[in-house]
């Protein structure tokens, strides 16, 4: 199987010029695949950081269905959480809680 990126295989000589195959400009879809897969990495390594942080606010006592609970609130407007609310009371209203 040949490597579809590869610039070497019946290309001719590099040149100063973007290599483009097909439409694609090899250089540059390149370089954007390295950079999402580096940042792909980076945020698995955060994801598992904030996994420990939880981990250490369990074992302090913490409830961390609440904790994220309460991030996932400080991520939203007022008007956004107030709104939230209100529906929350009416339904909560409506099925006798």
């Amino acid at each position: 199987m040949t490597d579809p990126f590869s610039t070497t295989q019946g290309a001719p000589e590099m040149t100063d010029a973007p290599v483009n195959i097909d439409g694609v400009a090899v250089d540059q879809l390149r370089a954007f695949v390295a950079r999402i897969e580096r940042l792909e990495e980076e945020k698995a390594n955060i994801a598992n950081d904030i996994g420990e942080v939880y981990s250490e606010a369990k074992s302090s006592g913490f409830d961390v269905k609440i904790l994220r609970k309460l991030i996932a609130m400080r991520k939203k407007s007022k008007q956004a959480l107030a709104e939230e609310d209100e529906f929350l009371s009416v339904y909560r209203a409506a099925v006798g809680l």
